[in-house]
């Protein structure tokens, strides 16, 4: 039985921080990782998403490309995990394992604060293949 709790979200994503390929490693951990069980109602309507379960993860902060020592960022960047659009999307696919599922969404947000853009990501990720 898998477990679905927040807690087990946050090791899965903490484990994917973790196998990141070294040298993205060290700027990832600074990423603070955010477990919520929805995506609250004032980011929907900022990003224009009507069904809360079309929103899985998110990334919230500065890309790296854009820091600048002269204006730190006053929040920390980070990653969001939506649990409940994600268990819905696990259960809908029943292809890949919760922890697969977990880490494509922590990479795909944490693409964003290495600067890449959604289309960058789409280019080369055969998620969806």
């Amino acid at each position: 039985m898998t477990r679905t709790d927040p807690e087990t979200f946050l090791q899965m994503a903490e484990a994917a921080l973790a196998e990141l390929p070294h040298p993205f490693r060290g700027p990832a951990a600074e990423v603070l990782l955010r477990v919520e069980d929805w995506p609250p109602r004032h980011i929907l309507d900022e990003m224009g998403i009507d069904d809360p379960l079309d929103l899985t993860g998110l990334y919230e902060g500065i890309p790296l490309t854009e820091k600048s020592a002269a204006y730190p960022s006053p929040y920390p960047d980070s990653v969001w995990l939506f649990r409940e659009p994600i268990l819905q999307e696990w259960r809908d696919r029943a292809d890949v394992s919760l922890r697969d599922l977990v880490t494509h969404v922590v990479v795909h947000e944490i693409a964003h604060h290495f600067g890449w853009s959604d289309d960058d990501i789409a280019s080369i990720d055969r998620w969806w293949e």
